[in-house]
């Protein structure tokens, strides 16, 4: 009978040693061995292929039936609304971000709203910890209220590394998700290697997704990150699992985002937002509304640009500054930005709408810490650099969106129409856009003046409030210091000065 033995394979070559080397003998790469289980079939013998199953036959596509599996809604808008509705049975998922950002508190507190949901959703779960105790497990549960009620009765939590007994638990609990925390924690005893190395790694995920699809459950992986912010251990970790979620969002900072890189069972577009709070994350009310900042009064290198992440429009202040530079290369710095962005988008400024920048220090951010990486980003941030370099504030109740392009030229972004109608929702009262092309028509959206733009001069002149003969920008008095509709507060000062 075939036996498991650990041999350390090139990755390039598939060339197998008995021990790690630093170069491999076969092919010359170098740190290629990875530590791997292989199956020995014995001397003498060779390996005998599999049977073929009765179901392998090929099928036509239009004759396969459509077999809906029911989905686990886990009670969490935002997490559900990422992963397409919820959980799949016998479906595995990778959660990824930095150290401290809540990525084992979300997954606690999706534990226990899917333990205390009602219906065939409910149900038991298994939180396989690697990294903590069941009494430290039993403290965070404490800190974020869950342990009262189904939670307390319904999560059972065991502490252990070893993924073939975490195998044994599951199956002797049968839980509907089983979640481990953390995959670069999880060890195969057939493997000689430490935790957390690429043969562990991908052996653990190996077994983990054979008792996801052969026992109908839910597993959710922990995974850690580099520091370039990607996931940490082999790619293979990334193709082998279903979907593939990050959390991001600034560690101090309250607001979090949770992506997805992958998913199999949902779009990749959808983005969920969180607030980290006391009692853990929790959704918001009007997420749209998250990442605006309400300022006084109007403030130069400020706008408001009109994002689209997947279905959901948000609404994000672009803030940008500039200032003379001193000796050597002028700095660059973008925060939630593509800098090769900002790069570009100085020197159009400065060949096509007669704006130089090149021998300033050029500031970008994204206010909120959200990241976008997006082309419609590229008008409001364009506007935010001229604002500042002018010295003139952007017109209030005021946003903007568009594509720049090399010749200075706007061009269209998608779903337009959803995202004006939410700066109408929200009280903007002026929006700059790109004007359509030939043939093109654009319906109107109530409440809100849509101000198009051929080119990035004409929008400048459209978003900046005029300068006055002195040099300083005048603000007219009739316009509203915030998209909220309130009392103009800064004309008022201005008034009694």
């Amino acid at each position: 009978m075939a036996r498991s033995q650990s041999r350390y394979v090139c990755q390039s070559c598939g060339e197998a040693f008995l021990r790690w080397e630093g170069q491999c003998r076969g092919c010359g790469a170098w740190n290629s061995l990875v530590e791997t289980l292989v199956r020995d079939p014995g001397p003498g013998r060779r390996p005998a292929s599999p049977p073929a199953r009765a179901d392998s036959a090929p099928v036509l596509l239009g004759s396969i039936g459509d077999d809906r599996v029911a989905r686990l809604p886990i009670g969490i808008g935002e997490l559900d609304r990422v992963l397409g509705g919820g959980l799949v049975p016998g479906s595995i998922v990778l959660v990824g971000g930095e150290p401290g950002i809540g990525k084992s508190t979300l997954l606690l507190q999706a534990a226990a709203s899917l333990a205390a949901s009602a219906g065939p959703g409910g149900g038991e779960v298994l939180y396989a910890t690697g990294e903590e105790s069941a009494a430290q497990v039993r403290l965070r549960a404490a800190r974020l209220g869950l342990l009262a009620g189904p939670p307390g009765s319904r999560i059972a939590v065991v502490a252990e590394a070893e993924v073939g007994r975490i195998a044994e638990h599951a199956r002797a609990v049968r839980p509907r998700l089983l979640i481990v925390d953390s995959i670069q924690t999880a060890t195969v005893d057939e493997l000689e290697g430490p935790a957390g190395s690429l043969g562990q790694v991908r052996q653990s995920a190996y077994r983990l997704m054979e008792i996801a699809k052969g026992e109908g459950i839910a597993v959710v992986l922990v995974g850690h990150v580099t520091k370039d912010g990607s996931l940490a251990g082999p790619k293979t970790l990334e193709h082998l699992v279903d979907a593939v979620l990050a959390l991001e969002g600034e560690r101090y900072a309250a607001l979090r985002l949770l992506r997805a890189a992958k998913n199999r069972f949902g779009s990749t577009e959808e983005v969920g937002v969180l607030e980290m709070g006391e009692l853990g994350l929790r959704e918001l009310a009007d997420p749209a509304r998250a990442f605006l900042v309400e300022h006084a009064v109007p403030a130069s290198g400020s706008i408001v640009a009109l994002t689209l992440e997947g279905s959901r429009p948000l609404l994000v202040e672009v803030q940008a500054l500039t200032a003379p530079g001193g000796y050597g290369a002028p700095r660059r710095t973008a925060s939630g930005l593509d800098p090769n962005r900002l790069a570009l988008l100085i020197a159009v400024l400065g060949r096509r709408a007669g704006i130089g920048l090149a021998a300033h220090d050029v500031y970008a951010n994204l206010a909120g810490g959200l990241t976008v990486d997006e082309p419609g980003l590229d008008l409001p941030l364009a506007l935010a650099l001229a604002s500042s370099a002018r010295d003139r504030p952007v017109r209030a109740a005021t946003v903007a969106v568009g594509e720049v392009g090399l010749l200075g030229e706007l061009r269209a972004v998608s779903g337009l129409e959803r995202r004006l109608r939410e700066a109408a929702r929200l009280g903007f009262r002026r929006a700059i856009v790109p004007a359509p092309g030939a043939g093109q028509a654009r319906s109107a959206v109530s409440g809100i003046e849509v101000l198009e733009a051929a080119t990035l001069g004409e929008a400048i002149e459209a978003a900046l409030i005029p300068a006055a003969p002195s040099g300083r920008a005048v603000v007219p008095r009739d316009e509203a210091t915030s998209g909220s509709g309130e009392a103009d507060r800064a004309t008022e000062s201005r008034r009694r000065c």
